[in-house]
């Protein structure tokens, strides 16, 4: 056998595999469920002991009855018992003997013998007094109550000694009057049918006690689980201990000490973050100028080396990796700062209009060099729930991928409207690049995937623009759509704003 069997063997006491399960690590199941194990288990099981006990005490009580009016008839008997002409003799009136013969209770027998052990009167073949039977300590009387067989049938007996004497003579006579089992019977099966009847009806109204107490005891518990699950990502604050029983307070409190630890890690977090983005953007932009600088350095003293073609060459590869970089870096730490601090980014209205016309400004630029139609369709002004700072990044981000894979001579089209309903606002951009395949749309949405197109027109990029798109429209609550653009060949981006967002988490 095993070692993982011989600890979980069934031999075991129920606490030992208990303890030896926890010290594993293993799942303990429901607490609901094992709590109204261990509490209807031995609760069924002590009500059907004590079922036992109270239908043996109540057997023992009816034999008792039913002994002391076997004992009546037995001393009724024996009154009519005497000694007439130096003989033993019992005067047994018929009504007796029509009531011994007919007694609905079950059927009874009497003998009486005499001084000699002769048979005076009644049933002479009813079974003697066994010698091991001892007398009755209930009652006073010399009497012996035993069972025996009667003609097939099992049969109470009580043998009372009963003196007789006259002048002539004395002795002892004995009386037995015998009953037959079926009254006991038929009231030893009613008694165990109301024991039964009464202790499943107990313990079904216990049982549902159980089952209330318990939900009613973990009732603080759910509260508790309710109140965890319903938190945003940012609310990290304690939960209060007096929402839960004395036994679970060192529980929250160690659950409150964890978030707090988890608040000062997001918190180094986000110096790293803000560190990061000052030290890698600032040496990245010295880099940048540098090559630019001894890009001109090149063009202005053309000509004088032989090998001057192949360093500005290289000077200008140095330039577009930087660029790269430089992109990428930004990205990274925008994706990076929503991902730690969107939730906690204070939310106002912003009118939609005027993130356009400020984005539009500010990529003129880029558009004159590519020879590309930046133009803006605003015919609305568009207020959304939101943040203006990462609208203005959503914003920037598809337009700078709109210009950098439309090719020269294109257009691109930023476009701001309400919604249809009037409440919200739509953000799109359409260009007449190439666009992306619809089975690929879903792809380009998580970070560092590019399609092939996207590489052969623009190595340089990062993969990461859709990426930071999707991360904002979600934690404004706005629905994000790719779609083919009305030449039907570029790709329109629109994002769809609800009047008021509701609570999103950031896509993994």
């Amino acid at each position: 056998m095993s070692a993982a069997k011989q600890q979980l063997h069934p031999r075991l006491p129920a606490l030992e595999r208990l303890r030896r399960r926890w010290a594993q690590g293993r799942p303990l199941g429901s607490l609901r469920s094992q709590l109204l194990r261990w509490l209807l288990i031995p609760l069924v099981m002590l009500v059907l002991l004590d079922a036992v006990f109270v239908y043996r005490n109540a057997l023992d009580a009816a034999d008792m009855a039913y002994d002391r009016s076997l004992l009546a008839s037995t001393r009724a008997l024996a009154e009519r018992v005497s000694i007439v002409g130096g003989k033993v003799v019992a005067e047994v009136p018929y009504v007796a003997l029509d009531s011994f013969e007919t007694d609905t209770l079950g059927r009874i027998y009497y003998k009486v013998t005499g001084i000699n052990g002769e048979l005076v009167s009644g049933y002479g073949d009813l079974p003697p007094v066994p010698k091991n039977v001892p007398r009755s300590q209930n009652y006073p009387a010399l009497v012996r109550f035993y069972h025996a067989d009667y003609h097939g049938k099992p049969i109470r007996i009580a043998a009372l000694l009963q003196p007789v004497y006259d002048d002539s003579m004395r002795g002892i006579a004995l009386i037995q009057v015998a009953e037959t089992l079926d009254a006991r019977r038929g009231l030893s099966n009613q008694i165990l049918f109301d024991t039964l009847s009464w202790q499943a009806a107990m313990i079904l109204v216990m049982g549902a006690l159980v089952w209330f107490a318990v939900r009613l005891v973990l009732r603080p518990l759910m509260r508790l689980k309710t109140e965890v699950e319903t938190r945003t990502l940012s609310d990290l604050s304690d939960v209060d201990p007096k929402l839960v029983h004395k036994e679970m307070r060192p529980l929250v409190s160690a659950m409150n000490g964890a978030m707090s630890r988890l608040q000062q890690l997001i918190a180094s977090q986000r110096r790293f973050i803000a560190d990061a983005s000052h030290q890698l953007r600032t040496p990245l932009t010295v880099l940048k100028t540098q090559a630019e600088l001894a890009m001109r350095e090149c063009d202005r003293q053309a000509g004088t080396p032989s090998d001057m073609a192949a360093l500005r060459d290289i000077v200008r590869s140095i330039a577009a990796t930087t660029d790269s970089t430089v992109l990428l870096a930004n990205r990274l730490l925008t994706l990076a700062r929503i991902e730690h601090g969107g939730d906690s980014l204070t939310m106002d209205t912003v009118p939609l209009r005027d993130v356009a016309q400020q984005v539009g400004l500010e990529m003129a630029m880029a558009a004159v060099g590519k020879n590309i139609d930046l133009s803006l369709e605003a015919p609305d002004d568009a207020p959304v729930h939101g943040q203006a700072l990462l609208l203005h990044e959503l914003l920037a981000n598809l337009v700078d991928n709109a210009l950098r894979y439309t090719p020269q001579g294109g257009s691109v089209i930023l476009r701001v409207r309400a919604a249809q309903s009037g409440q919200g606002g739509v953000l799109e951009v359409e260009d007449s690049g190439a666009g992306i395949p619809p089975a690929e749309r879903e792809r380009v949405l998580t970070p560092f995937y590019r399609v092939g197109a996207a590489l052969e027109s623009n190595p340089g990029g990062a993969g990461l623009g859709l990426a930071i798109v999707r991360d904002i429209a979600a934690l404004h609550g706005a629905r994000l759509e790719l779609a083919t653009a009305a030449n039907g060949h570029g790709l329109k981006v629109g994002v769809y704003f609800a009047a008021r967002p509701v609570d999103a988490k950031i896509a993994p």
